[in-house]
């Protein structure tokens, strides 16, 4: 009877003592749901990056450490720096490829930003015709039309010139067509708002034009500066000397030394010469890829 009258609260349950013990599955949580797409991913670019890789370490060796096949640094990176940079003047070849590069992405840009607002904003006898031209000579490459070129720019005596390397390639039908077909799709009454404004055709091209298609224009840019990079056939033929000549013609000087072949040091030149079109595409990264998709939507 003296347990029935207890105070009811002390038939309250007393919290239990007993400690839980962890999950032995708990790790699981730092595992990503989808991991074997991110292992997949990482196996991807390991595969991707080691080439580049091995390339940073041979161009460190010397040929007995690669023909070792050595996964790790060499000691000859001040020889092979100095046999690149020095004795085989690869940075005087990188100025000249630079220079050229700059100039025929510029004049490609510029003339095929005209060409464009030619073919989409004026009308003039041939029009069609002369926009089929451009069109046939983009099945055309410059290999087919190599005898000619040199054979007229030898006649008019800019042999060895930056003439030479940069004029032939100022015309690009590939650019001309992509920025007709990306002005084609820019509302008509942009351009009709311009000329009731008083705005000439340049003035139209520079203020409204060339802001919309920014993204169009980088994606050019890229292009061509890698085009232009990478140029050897024609600056073989075409420049005598190293006065004028360009790094990819420059690297093949680098195939032998000393009556051998030599690839740390061949291996360092062909990095070095990466960089600049590496920076170029960092750079214009963003409206590289928005122009590329720009013209994937049309």
């Amino acid at each position: 009877m003296a347990q029935l009258l207890q105070d009811p609260r002390s038939q309250v349950a007393q919290p239990s003592s007993t400690r839980v013990e962890p999950s032995p599955w708990r790790w699981r949580r730092w595992i990503p749901e989808r991991w074997y797409v991110h292992l997949g991913l990482v196996l991807a670019c390991w595969v991707l990056g080691f080439p580049v890789l091995y390339a940073l370490i041979v161009s460190t060796q010397n040929n007995a450490e690669v023909f070792r096949y050595q996964l790790t640094f060499g000691s000859s990176f001040a020889f092979n720096w100095h046999q690149v940079m020095v004795a085989r003047h690869l940075g005087h070849y990188m100025v000249n490829s630079t220079i050229v590069a700059v100039a025929i992405t510029v004049g490609k840009t510029v003339l095929s930003l005209l060409a464009g607002l030619a073919f989409v904003y004026f009308r003039f006898p041939g029009k069609g015709l002369a926009f089929g031209f451009v069109l046939i000579t983009l099945m055309m490459p410059t290999e087919i039309l190599i005898i000619a070129l040199l054979r007229l720019v030898t006649n008019l005596g800019w042999g060895s010139t930056y003439y030479a390397l940069i004029v032939p390639f100022l015309a690009s039908a590939t650019a001309t067509f992509l920025f007709r077909q990306h002005f084609s799709n820019i509302p008509r009454e942009l351009a009709e708002a311009a000329q009731l404004d008083g705005a000439n055709p340049l003035q139209f091209l520079t203020q409204v034009l060339i802001p919309l298609s920014w993204n169009a224009i980088g994606a050019q840019a890229v292009i061509h500066f890698v085009y232009a990079w990478n140029m050897y056939l024609w600056p073989r033929l075409i420049v005598q000397g190293r006065e004028r000549q360009v790094v990819q013609v420059g690297l093949q000087s680098l195939l032998n030394l000393d009556s051998s072949a030599s690839y740390g040091p061949m291996m360092l030149g062909a990095i070095i010469a990466s960089i600049p079109p590496l920076l170029v595409f960092i750079a214009l990264q963003k409206p590289f890829m928005s122009g590329l998709a720009l013209n994937r939507d049309k």
